[in-house]
């Protein structure tokens, strides 16, 4: 192949530059964009040779530079992608796909350098504080002449709850993301090294020390090699522990740390605009995590599982503590001779010489007249003892009825509880202030106690109310409790039933367990939460949340099996279980305030809800939703049954929390999170709320700290402004009305399209690569709820992943456009005037608009029409022609609305560097899914081909390869499901 003139840097800024949208006026962006492309260059030539760089010179070339695919038929692309062997394909997938994720590397360092840059400029007052920030929202709440004492009643009961799953969607090895976290650190070294002139256009960087950013280039250029060399796919499913692993990473590299800045950032925002007020509690921002403990479709989870994963959160967020005693005592270094000492402090030194003479011993001479290290020395050993024991509990495991010996032993010297290690470190903290001392580092620990205490992150059962009833029906009829089957019961007669044995004393299931091993398992859970109590205290895990809730037996079936546990006391109608239904289908959503009524209207779950502060939890589902609704009819139906419930709950006196649902993509409720809670009506918030983190999102979101601390401020500020200032809509009925109208007609154009289409399913499975990513091994958590292929059983995120690969991108906007042109052409004038009003006006309604205009952005129906002529198997040409033609035509249409309504030219013009991004992946991701389309046609043709060359490439080969394309659009497309 003849080498083009330009190389792969010089060949990207050529592209840049040829479109106005993508202008690229950063000097430090462009040239780390720069940086990275030569490194990955030079690397490519050392590993591959000229011709693999040559090669994806002129993939690139080849395709269009506005970012979508060439016209069909792009014969020149298709004849060199088709000419690759095997090892020429893969090696070409996996450079793109390092190319996307060095991008990657880049732009997320580039928006941390914003954010701090924007953090600066606000502090020193050379620009206005940036919108969504705690300095933006209190002088705006000043400025609004919002009462201070209603800002004093929303801040001491903010409840923000941020809940980690192990949801399927990290689709990048966590061997790769350690690499990347090195990478993202040496390119921060080398940014402190650089210094750019005054030409934004035409950036010539100079460096302090030449020679260092000499050496950090070849470090750069090294760790590219061993990634290189690194095999991008897991080898092996990851177990439920490995999950555990992944992701309390961020956790212990990024957020422990982070909360209390956070903290901090609040109150001084707060005592600027309003001196008088207090500050929240610590632990006003907390986190939950599913990871190990939501068994819903995951036969992994066990009993066992979950007891090992708080056992391991445990121990994780000790050696936290232990390390930050280790820093207090270097801190503390006060003399008994300079330095007054509190009566307390010493008090505690004489008890504390009693039950541990040997740490007496061992530091009474190297800290004399040091109260304070002696004391933390103290401290340290009973943390060290706590995870001694913890050590032992986890290898006892849960079903241990006494705990060995050595443990017992170490009971007397170990802390029983975290309230117990807060109760020394403000001992401390106190004898400090009445001397005029302060400590920082202190005050940060007691923070981080505050909010994870001896459990760092709080972990919700969940299981599929099918489990429960199931349970149930086997118990009664083994033991022959009722009359007739539990399963034959309406759902009066179930609700009757269970009140009355809710009120029982005596125990319905026995303490030997001879039923099914699903009924055992779930009988099982519900003991091991009990232990798990009383291990580790309510706080660790308290929440058990029910998907695919449909009635209030649903709940009441969970309560008794609580009961049974020892969870629920029949005596006094308390217990320590919260019980929240998820509804996830349309309509489950629509049911829902009236199962909430009827739970509300029973005297016992009214009592049993005093014993929760009078606060019910409900969750609700959006990727289930979606998938049954598509996006416009899912996002309405959530946000009328928020109203409703809200409504609801008020009329019973009751308080509520909802729980959001939210995948990463749009197409599960994924988006800006700022903007999503703004969208929620009303004082559906009300100062609590509580989000599913997941998959692609904690990378996004939490792998570096500036990012994490800006995303978590964001948060926290959306539910304050949300609870304060809540949007307009809910006196205009006409707004809800035509959005009603609009969901309607959307929803029939989709479902017409998903579930009426015979050969819809077949279209799904042909012209997406959902097999194959159905193979990856990146979860323990199978993709279907069963081994059927239908879309019943394909769980949301399959289903999302696969549109995605291909670029279909159809759950996050199918549907939309027929719905708004349709309404728009009953009153064009009239209704265009709503519905650009609504977009100007309505967060709800301009967040849904943003969120299908991002979509279609990085849709390209060039590439997937592409997938459709190649994957299509024989027999099916003129159908699925029809269904892409369907699907095209809705495209357009909706392209065309949205632009109409928001008034852009293009799509994203609201959002320049949103534009930026897209664009620039696109150009790119277009040659590699015509590498994975032609991957994809040799593995399925594998079997029957035995003529043709290519077969003498095993389909385990052929699977790889097609895998390591998955990989590469992923990081392109910077989602998956």
């Amino acid at each position: 192949m003849n080498s083009p003139a330009v190389s792969l840097s010089e060949s990207l800024v050529q592209i840049v530059n040829s479109q106005n949208t993508l202008r690229l006026t950063n000097s430090r962006l462009r040239y780390r964009l720069k940086i990275v492309e030569d490194l990955l260059e030079s690397v490519l030539l050392k590993e591959c040779g000229q011709e693999l760089v040559d090669l994806l010179r002129r993939l690139r070339d080849m395709c269009s530079p506005e970012g979508q695919a060439p016209e069909y038929p792009a014969q020149e692309v298709l004849k060199v992608v088709e000419s690759l062997d095997l090892n020429e394909a893969i090696t070409a997938a996996r450079a793109f796909a390092m190319y996307f994720q060095l991008i990657n590397i880049v732009e997320q360092r580039h928006e941390q350098e914003e954010t701090s840059q924007s953090r600066i400029n606000s502090l020193s007052g050379e620009s206005q504080f940036p919108v969504g920030t705690f300095r933006w929202l209190f002088p705006e709440l000043k400025r609004l002449n919002v009462p201070p004492r209603l800002i004093q009643s929303l801040v001491d009961n903010l409840d923000i709850q941020l809940v980690f799953t192990a949801h399927p969607t990290e689709i990048v090895r966590h061997t790769i993301r350690d690499k990347q976290r090195s990478i993202a650190k040496m390119l921060k070294q080398l940014d402190q090294l650089t210094v750019f002139n005054a030409d934004e256009q035409d950036p010539i960087p100079t460096f302090v020390h030449s020679w260092e950013a000499e050496s950090l280039q070849e470090q750069l250029a090294e760790e590219i090699r061993l990634w290189w060399r690194t095999d991008e796919l897991n080898q092996a499913k990851p177990t439920v522990l490995d999950e555990a692993d992944y992701t309390l990473h961020y956790f212990q590299e990024v957020l422990f740390d982070a909360i209390p800045i956070l903290y901090d950032r609040l109150e001084f925002a707060m005592k600027d605009s309003f001196p008088a007020l207090k500050p929240p509690q610590y632990n006003f921002c907390k986190f939950g995590s599913w990871v190990g403990s939501d068994r819903d479709g995951n036969p992994f989870v066990t009993p066992a599982v979950t007891w090992q994963t708080a056992c391991y959160q445990r121990n994780l967020v000790l050696e936290k503590y232990i390390a930050s005693i280790a820093k207090l005592s270097s801190l503390l270094s006060l003399s008994q001779n300079l330095s007054d000492v509190s009566e307390g402090i010493l008090n505690s030194l004489s008890q504390d010489q009693v039950q541990m003479p040997e740490v007496y011993e061992t530091n009474s001479i190297k800290f004399r007249q040091e109260p304070y290290r002696l004391k933390l020395a103290y401290i340290r050993q009973r943390l060290e003892n706590t995870r001694d024991r913890n050590a032992q509990v986890r290898a006892n495991g849960w079903q241990a009825s006494e705990y060995m010996q050595s443990t017992k032993a170490l009971e007397d010297c170990a802390y029983k509880s975290a309230s117990e290690f807060l109760e020394e470190l403000r001992l401390i903290q106190n004898s400090l202030q009445e001397t005029d001392l302060t400590c920082k580092a202190l005050q940060y620990l007691i923070r981080q106690v505050e909010v994870y205490g001896f459990h760092l992150a709080h972990l919700d059962i969940r299981q599929e109310s099918g489990r429960h009833s199931d349970a149930i029906a086997e118990i009664a009829d083994t033991l022959k409790i009722l009359p007739s089957s539990y399963n034959h019961m309406n759902e009066a007669e179930r609700v009757q039933w269970l009140v009355s044995e809710l009120q029982s004393r005596r125990p319905m299931i026995p303490n030997h367990l001879s039923f099914s091993d699903k009924t055992n398992e779930t009988v099982s859970t519900f003991r091991m939460v009990t232990k798990l109590q009383k291990e580790f205290s309510v706080d660790v895990c308290n929440t058990y949340v029910i998907s695919m809730n449909h009635s209030v037996s649903d709940i009441l079936e969970v309560l008794l099996l609580a009961k049974e546990a020892g969870l629920y006391d029949p005596a006094t109608g308390t217990g320590t279980l919260s019980v929240v239904p998820l509804f996830e289908t349309v309509d489950d959503l629509r049911r829902a305030p009236l199962v909430l009524q009827e739970l509300f209207e029973l005297p016992l779950y009214r009592c049993y809800l005093v014993s929760h502060q009078n606060l019910q939890e409900v969750m609700l589902g959006y990727s289930d939703s979606n998938k049954d609704s598509g996006f416009l009819s899912s996002n309405w139906e959530i946000y009328k049954a928020q109203k409703a419930l809200q409504t609801t709950s008020q009329k019973y006196g009751v308080e509520l929390r909802i729980f959001h649902g939210r995948g990463g993509s749009v197409g599960r409720g994924g988006g800006p999170t700022y903007e999503a809670i703004l969208a929620q009506p009303g004082h559906s918030i009300d100062g609590r709320i509580k989000i599913t983190e997941q998959g692609e999102v904690l990378a996004s979101k939490y792998s570096l700290p500036e990012i994490a601390l800006y995303n978590l401020e964001t948060i926290a500020t959306a539910v304050i402004q949300a609870g304060l200032l809540p949007t307009s809509s809910d006196t205009l009925p006409s707004w809800l009305d035509a959005m009603e109208d609009l969901s309607v007609r959307s929803r029939e154009v989709y479902r017409d399209l998903i579930y009426e289409q015979p050969k819809l399913v077949d279209f799904f499975h042909q012209v997406t690569p959902i097999e194959e990513i159905s193979q990856l091994q990146i979860s323990s958590r199978p993709a279907r709820r069963a081994g059927k292929r239908d879309l019943g059983s394909l769980r949301a995120i399959p289903w999302v992943f696969g549109w995605t690969q291909s670029r279909f991108l159809l759950p996050s906007w199918y549907g939309v456009g027929t719905a708004l042109e349709e309404f728009l052409l009953e009153n064009p004038e009239g209704h265009l005037t709503l519905l650009q009003f609504f977009y100007a006006k309505w967060p709800f309604f301009k967040t849904a608009i943003s969120r299908v205009e991002m979509t279609l952005a990085k849709t390209d129906l060039q590439i997937a029409h592409h997938y459709v002529r190649e994957l299509t198997e024989p027999g099916y040409e003129e159908v699925f022609d029809r269904l892409f033609t369907q699907i095209s035509l809705e495209y357009q249409r909706t392209c065309n609305v949205v632009l109409h309504i928001s008034g852009h030219k293009q799509l994203l013009d609201e959002d320049r560097d949103l534009q930026r991004s897209v664009q620039l992946r696109n150009g790119s991701i277009v040659p590699l899914g015509f590498i994975q389309a032609s991957l994809i046609k040799r593995l399925r043709q594998h079997s029957s081909d035995t003529i043709n060359l290519r077969s003498r490439y095993s389909k385990k080969e052929l699977l790889r390869g097609a895998l390591l394309t998955v990989n590469g659009i992923a990081a392109g497309m910077r989602n998956t499901g």
